[in-house]
């Protein structure tokens, strides 16, 4: 059987209608203070949308096992049938706590590849490291303590280390991140939840203000967040963390075998993506939903990495 190729230029706009469903799905709990009910609508229009492509979809990165999630579990297939083989990494809702608190940057987020061009990252932690495009490739590494980090991206941008924005998850768990990264003068960009969204601030720093990201976070965001970054440009490296012989299985499961493996953004994706991402609530990458007589307005943002086209697209919608 002939293998169909995977027409990115003709799937974008409809995997932009699918992070546009999702997120108007949960417009209606936003600031409702009911984390599970917003998520629950978003990946029930997320996966009504899936299910009208014209794919062969697979859901490499999802809502956790199958005996987890009742739709978009990993492993689960989308679409008509008809179409191209393709994996799919999604968070239906990123910051459902910021959805159901009405707080900033929850957004709903997917991504889509061809066929076994996704890391298929087990539900444990990532330690991450990412910034934005126009370095040489090395300059910070997994290997360099925080500061160290620092001092290198600022030497190579030729600024002061007090001129370095690093956004970190706030975490108890990052506090000896934090106080080694205040050692060095730079600022730091505290987020409650959102890693993906803090990855990608790393792409457009003149705009976001933030340079690098550090901390651990979900290994399956760190895949979404390496899709945006190689539409986007910049460097990212991730190295699954382990807390138990669970969470190893869990590593074994999804086939891997190095568990000390550093990950670069072209290990998570190693093939051309597209990625689309809307804003549910007000955010410094995208505007969230807004509500006028009759309608709701979202704003969206979709990539092609192989054209590193970067397109905004505002959807009114009536209500």
């Amino acid at each position: 059987m002939t293998k169909i190729d995977f027409n990115d230029r003709m799937l974008s706009l409809g995997l932009a209608r699918v992070s546009e469903a999702a997120a108007l799905a949960s417009a209606k709990l936003i600031g409702r203070g009911n984390e599970k009910a917003a998520d629950q609508a978003a990946v029930n229009a997320m996966r009504d949308q899936l299910n009208r492509l014209d794919i062969k979809g697979t859901v490499v990165i999802g809502e956790g096992e199958r005996d987890e999630a009742p739709m978009l579990y990993i492993g689960e297939e989308v679409g008509t049938g008809n179409g191209p083989e393709v994996d799919i990494a999604l968070d239906p809702l990123e910051g459902t706590t910021l959805t159901a608190k009405d707080m900033p940057n929850a957004l709903t987020v997917i991504a889509m590849g061809p066929r076994g061009s996704m890391l298929h990252a087990p539900d444990v932690y990532m330690d991450k490291l990412a910034i934005g495009p126009g370095f040489r490739n090395g300059v910070v590494t997994m290997d360099m303590s925080s500061a160290e980090r620092v001092n290198a991206l600022a030497a190579a941008k030729g600024c002061s280390t007090d001129d370095i924005t690093v956004c970190v998850l706030e975490r108890p768990r990052h506090q000896e991140l934090i106080d080694e990264l205040r050692s060095t003068g730079c600022a730091i960009r505290l987020i409650t939840d959102g890693d993906v969204a803090g990855v990608i601030h790393c792409a457009e720093a003149a705009v976001t203000g933030i340079d690098m990201y550090m901390g651990s976070g979900g290994a399956p965001e760190g895949v979404l967040a390496a899709a945006a970054l190689k539409c986007m440009g910049g460097q990212m490296f991730g190295r699954l963390t382990f807390r138990n012989d669970d969470e190893r299985g869990r590593a074994a499961k999804a086939g891997i075998t190095n568990l000390d493996r550093v990950y670069t953004r072209d290990d998570m994706v190693t093939e051309d993506v597209i990625f689309a991402a809307t804003g549910v609530t007000d955010g410094s990458i995208l505007a969230g939903i807004r509500r006028e007589p009759g309608y709701l307005t979202t704003e969206t943002i979709l990539m092609r990495s192989k054209t590193g086209s970067v397109r905004r697209m505002t959807y009114r919608n009536p209500t």
